[in-house]
């Protein structure tokens, strides 16, 4: 019991240091990031995260070596040069416009895709789905899939030929039908 009370005195005395240093310097560590990055929204940002170091390091603010308010606007510009480098190690980011198209695809486009070649696939003999999937689906060579497969090069080449080719006819088949 008495260790919740003194956390509970510690949490209020925490508040009340974050409170009156907000109160006796919040306007000119919000002046002073606000001219350094001309930005309100990111100044207030700084601001915050200045108070949340300070809460955090109290020892810091009466260890004896200057003011307090010159420790707090000290964090604040180094957290704003902190702010313009990270801003500036990153590229350039370009709007969006209907000119260009997006970076990343919407995934749903990749499962329908997923789901019409796997059906398509189920309608292949068993040898020619085996030659595609070794060859497209996991990677491999011609050799490889022969080995793989136990089956000579020449076969593996074949297969995957008339494989295509009956995906090809399936594919044309079910645009004609409307399915896909």
């Amino acid at each position: 019991m008495a260790g919740l009370r003194s956390r509970h005195r510690r949490e209020v005395a925490d508040e009340a240091l974050v409170r009156s240093l907000f109160d006796e310097h919040g306007k000119a560590m919000l002046a002073y990031a606000n001219r350094l990055l001309g930005d309100r929204g990111a100044a207030e940002d700084v601001v915050q995260e200045a108070l949340v170091r300070a809460w955090r390091n109290p020892d810091s603010l009466v260890n004896g070596k200057g003011s307090v308010r010159g420790w707090l606007l000290t964090v604040v510009r180094n957290l704003v040069i902190d702010q313009v480098r990270a801003r500036d190690a990153r590229p350039a980011e370009v709007a969006e416009s209907p000119s260009t198209v997006a970076v990343e695809r919407d995934h749903s486009d990749q499962v329908v895709d997923s789901m019409v070649v796997l059906s398509a696939l189920d309608g292949l003999s068993s040898e020619h789905r085996e030659v595609i999937e070794q060859m497209y689906l996991h990677g491999r060579t011609v050799s490889e899939a022969a080995e793989t497969l136990g089956i000579p090069p020449g076969t593996v080449k074949s297969r995957s030929y008339y494989g295509l080719r009956a995906l090809r006819e399936l594919f044309r088949n079910q645009r004609a039908e409307g399915v896909a």
